[in-house]
């Protein structure tokens, strides 16, 4: 173990892109804030606060992606990711900070009645429609607060315990009974967490934060959708951090077959979100039913519909026909290329989802965009360096780093 690098330095010219970015941002955001967010319009007001509630949502769910990753691969007893596992772990420390935006975001919407965004916040038109009135046990100002407040509480909380516990590697080797113990008490925390996570992400978050903007459309899919999104996008963020540290010569006991399988996940999970994709809108669409094809209504038939199917090819058509070849799995410059294009991908997604029904009359993405994009990558950039600076890199003395040694797939 002496001749690994177990500790990260963080390179100058890493601190200096991710300053750059968050310095682009803030004045995107400020921009856009002075221009948009202190506008007498209503509307423009929406857009400002739902570009940034796209991002944030986005971010805050990818990240926690990460965390997601290294728990179903610890109740699967699978030890091949222990050799990069402190890369998902930094990645997942992002939760915290993300999930703070978007619980400040969301809260002054919602606390300052934004009918524009949720117009189930308008009691008076709630009481005049019977839909609304039937959603009103969910869609309330009490449970949306509650609900977002223990959702982002909870997956900082056990993704932090899930991260503390990964620290107990680091400190002396595991005889067979704190070993068993050590593994047994991993098992416990995933599944607390992922318990946690398919209630939240699986089902109520996506409903109550983007669902619901669209108040008397719903789809059962629509959570699985998002968190398909979100899982491909992580599997994809943690590629990059992965050939970054190897090209900075880290991780020396990772190699083409642990990214062989990276690439499998961003593979299997791209056609799985296409499944969702196609299902949804394949069952809504042929059934022609008004209240449910509403949703679709601007986004293939209005301002979206270039957007709408443009996502598709970049999410579905280019995995397919790129990373389908074992090869192509194998190639740093493939994955790197493919990992950029499907976070750009999901992101615009998240964008159609969110401003397809803010702004239905005409496209809105422009510099504020990709401005609060920018804030977005250059915070992620910088703590998750941080993050990765503040730990060994392998935990090795974990059981199951001599099976992430010698993983061959």
């Amino acid at each position: 173990m002496a001749s690994l690098k177990q500790q990260f330095e963080i390179p100058g010219n890493l601190k200096t892109w991710a300053y750059a970015l968050i310095a682009v941002g803030l004045v995107a955001f400020l921009a856009g804030f002075f221009k948009s967010g202190l506008s007498k319009d209503e509307h423009e007001q929406a857009i400002f606060l739902g570009t940034i509630m796209y991002n944030t949502i986005f971010w805050t769910l990818v990240c926690n992606a990460a965390m997601f990753f290294i728990c179903f691969t610890t109740l699967a007893m699978g030890g091949w990711q222990q050799s990069f596992r402190r890369i998902p772990e930094a990645i997942s420390t992002m939760v915290p900070i993300f999930g703070s935006i978007t619980f400040v975001v969301l809260l002054y919407v919602v606390f300052s009645g934004k009918h524009d965004i949720y117009h189930w916040l308008d009691t008076a038109a709630v009481d005049k429609d019977p839909i609304l009135k039937g959603k009103s046990g969910f869609l309330n100002l009490k449970f949306f607060v509650f609900w977002t407040t223990l959702a982002i509480a909870l997956w900082s909380i056990l993704g932090y315990r899930m991260r503390q516990l990964s620290s107990e590697a680091d400190i002396q080797a595991f005889d067979n009974v704190s070993g068993a113990k050590f593994i047994f008490q991993n098992t416990v925390r995933a599944s607390m967490f992922i318990a946690w996570f398919g209630l939240t992400v699986g089902s109520t978050i996506p409903w109550l934060w983007m669902m619901s903007i669209t108040p008397h459309w719903y789809s059962t899919m629509y959570s699985w959708y998002t968190f398909m999104s979100s899982l491909v996008s992580g599997m994809s963020l943690i590629a990059l951090w992965v050939i970054y540290m190897k090209n900075k010569g880290y991780l020396e006991y990772t190699n083409q077959e642990h990214l062989h399988d990276i690439g499998k996940f961003m593979f299997a999970f791209s056609i799985f979100w296409t499944y969702l994709w196609f299902s949804q809108y394949m069952l809504i669409w042929y059934a022609n039913i008004p209240e449910e094809t509403v949703y679709f209504k601007s986004r293939v038939q209005g301002a979206y519909k270039g957007i709408f199917f443009f996502n598709l090819i970049i999410n579905f058509l280019c995995p397919l026909l790129i990373l389908m070849k074992k090869d192509a799995k194998r190639n740093y410059t493939l994955v790197t290329f493919m990992a950029v294009l499907i976070l750009f991908g999901h992101w615009i997604d998240f964008y159609q989802m969110v401003m397809g029904s803010i702004s239905k009359d005409y496209v809105t993405l422009g510099w504020l965009d990709f401005g609060i994009l920018s804030l977005f990558v250059g915070l992620m950039i910088l703590f998750v360096a941080k993050a990765l600076a503040s730990k060994n890199l392998i935990p090795k003395y974990h059981p199951f780093l001599k099976e992430s040694i010698i993983h061959h797939t």
